[in-house]
């Protein structure tokens, strides 16, 4: 390309020969003539790398000919690597585009420069070739490397086979690096300088591990700090200190004992060749602390140390650096209180003792601490007879009870059956609270033990002797549905407090429904036992009078009207339904007896009649009596109901192997 000034000004150009001179071509010669002119350029596809020729320079483009029909221009700042760049030096370019709006040649010379580094890079890392890099910068784990002029990654742990801390120090400097990871498609590469040396460590290695021993005393340098231990660079190979090897006493972490790039003398304690790995030790370099403990300690003497482990079971005391005794939770305190050793000591108190056992040869003692304090159980007869109330604070839970403290030392439990009389308790906490205080009954001591049996229910008189008068077979009560049993039933609220069952064939309603919870009804006492603390009611007989479903003689169901006849007649004041009721029974019992053998009588059906016995021998003399009262009249009743429904239950599979003169009369 020619300069502008070298080109001649109009006025000095010979119009007058324009036209004079033409010559005219044929056909053939002016298509020879085309297809010279074709030739005289290269031929160019876009994405391609070509070499070109600066032919122009200024501060801000360089004008480059790749022999085309035009030049291209490239910005300056692409050859800021090559400040001595001149017209006529041989430069590569990309040709990015052959021609774009303008009609200009777009060239670049850092993408062409970058894909001839990219290729080689990929050279180098098939051939695994060791190259040349300039550490460029630093960054976030690790190092930026100038390699061909392609920026790769440095990580932090592939500068050198130990951890670096200072990463500053390697900026400015080239080093030899091994490629040994590339991104296609990000076209990122990283690099490997710990790579390099890797291989000849190895060999080092090996010939280190041949002449260890164990129990040889070896010199290293700490190169690295973890909270488990040190690792020691014994010259090529690192071995480990753990901490539990670093010092007899108990230590946090290595940091209180070491430090880092510190020279220590260590001993080897183990060693696996195949896996490369040394086991260092350090405080085996000095005596045991228990071989100079006091030899003149003996159980039951007095020591002193600092706590330096809590767990829930006991605490571990430093007595000396390196000697240590336990202190187990049950000898921290008298009371048999479940409790935890945190509730009594923690990390770093300073303590006093009383030696329990101590065995040098296993290097183990025991302590204790309540051993400095008398034992609170020693007069605990005198100070807590049975029988004797006291206020004591609640401590503990469990599922069949609770556990109260009296005094320091002295715990005792009230069994969940010795909560309240009346009301069912599921669990202590329905009861009171971790806390509180509450009064207690002394039910029973055991020295020897250290248990002590204690009752709430016992500070009032027992209810259900006052309930047994009352909630009488077949007196009938108000009463609420509280709740539903998930097996059947209902639990009714009674006056006094005390709560009764309802079976659920014994709920229905006169009007055929359910009864329900919140429900207020009249209810019958069908059974009350006052050893079982337990009620059972119906509803439904309330209203219904139930029938007997079989008649198995006659006799019964007759002595059955008699009754209902009686009970009628005696309301209205007939003294004499008494001896008739009477006359009736005896003779029902006299049939009994002589048209059935014992012997096809139900086991069943015996407990039932020696409940009903009694009443009966009752009903007797109280018809003697002749006592016009209809109670009396509807406690006899009851029992008579009961005798004559039981036969309607199936006939036994096997007779009895006794006959009762009362099965008989249940016949």
């Amino acid at each position: 390309m020619k300069n502008l000034k070298d080109i001649r000004p109009l006025e000095d150009f010979d119009w007058s020969s324009l036209g004079k001179n033409a010559v005219n071509y044929s056909q053939d010669e002016q298509s020879k003539m085309s297809d010279a002119y074709d030739k005289s350029f290269n031929v160019l596809n876009d994405s391609e790398v070509i070499e070109g020729v600066v032919v122009a320079k200024n501060n801000r483009e360089v004008v480059v000919n790749i022999g085309f029909k035009s030049d291209g221009i490239i910005p300056i700042a692409e050859f800021r690597y090559n400040p001595d760049l001149k017209v006529g030096d041989k430069v590569e370019v990309y040709v990015e585009n052959q021609e774009d709006s303008n009609g200009q040649l777009i060239l670049s010379h850092k993408t062409a420069r970058f894909l001839k580094s990219w290729e080689r890079a990929l050279t180098s890392f098939e051939k695994g070739e060791i190259i040349n890099g300039y550490v460029k910068s630093r960054t976030k784990g690790g190092l930026i490397i100038d390699v061909y002029g392609i920026e790769a990654f440095l990580p932090g742990s592939q500068i050198d086979v130990k951890p670096i801390r200072d990463y500053d120090v390697y900026v400015d400097k080239i080093m030899e690096f091994k490629i040994v990871k590339v991104n296609h498609e990000f076209k990122n590469i990283v690099v490997s300088h710990k790579a390099l040396i890797e291989d000849e460590i190895e060999a080092q290695k090996v010939e280190i591990m041949a002449g260890l021993e164990k129990g040889q005393v070896l010199e290293g340098v700490v190169k690295n700090i973890t909270s488990y231990g040190a690792f020691v660079d014994l010259g090529g190979i690192d071995g480990l200190v753990h901490i539990t090897d670093i010092s007899w006493g108990r230590i946090n972490h290595p940091e209180e004992i070491i430090s880092l790039d510190e020279k220590l003398k260590v001993v080897i304690l183990d060693f696996d060749e195949s896996k490369k790995r040394i086991a260092l030790g350090l405080k085996q370099l000095t005596p045991h602390p228990w071989e100079s403990l006091d030899a003149n300690l003996q159980p039951g003497d007095k020591v002193k140390g600092k706590v330096v482990v809590v767990t829930d079971y006991g605490a571990f005391i430093e007595i000396i650096p390196g000697v240590e005794g336990l202190i187990h939770v049950t000898e921290m305190s008298w009371s048999q209180h479940l409790r935890t050793a945190h509730d009594f000591l923690k990390v770093g108190d300073e303590v006093e003792a009383a030696i329990l056992t101590l065995d040098r040869e296993e290097r183990k003692m025991s302590l204790g601490i309540k051993q400095l304090m008398p034992d609170p159980w020693i007069n605990i007869a005198e100070k807590y007879p049975v029988g004797s109330k006291h206020e004591a604070v609640v401590r503990n839970f469990t599922t069949f009870g609770i556990f109260v403290e009296l005094d320091e030392g002295i715990d005792g439990l009230i069994h969940i059956s010795d909560l309240s009389w009346s009301k069912k308790i599921k669990h202590p906490a329905e009861f009171t609270k971790v806390g509180e205080k509450m009064q207690v009954v002394v039910l029973e001591v055991n020295p020897d033990t250290h248990k002590l049996s204690l009752g709430h229910k016992q500070l009032e008189d027992n209810p259900w002797d006052v309930f047994e008068s009352i909630f009488t077979v077949g007196s009938v009560h108000k009463g609420t549905v509280v709740s539903m049993q998930e097996k059947g039933g209902a639990i009714i609220a009674l006056p006094y407090g005390v709560e009764g069952l309802c079976p659920k064939s014994q709920l229905q309603k006169e009007d055929k429904s359910k009864a329900k919870i919140e429900d207020q009804l009249d209810f019958v006492v069908r059974e009350f036992s006052k050893d079982n603390k337990k009620i059972i009611l119906s509803h439904t007989r309330t209203w219904k009078q139930e029938e007997p479903t079989a008649e198995r003689n006659i006799t019964g169901a007759a002595a059955m009207k008699k009754n209902n006849d009686a009970v009628e007649r005696t309301t209205l004041g007939d003294l004499d339904a008494f001896a008739s009721l009477k006359e009736e029974m005896m003779k029902a019992e006299e049939n009994v007896t002589e048209k059935k053998p014992a012997k096809r009588v139900k086991k069943e059906v015996e407990p039932k009649v020696e409940e009903a016995e009694p009443k009966v021998e009752e009903t007797e003399a109280k018809v003697e009596a002749a006592e016009p009262e209809v109670e009396v009249i509807e406690s006899v009743a009851e029992p008579v109901e009961a005798v004559v429904e039981e036969p309607a239950k199936e006939e036994p599979t096997q007779q009895p192997e006794e006959p009762t003169e009362q099965s008989d009369i249940k016949e």
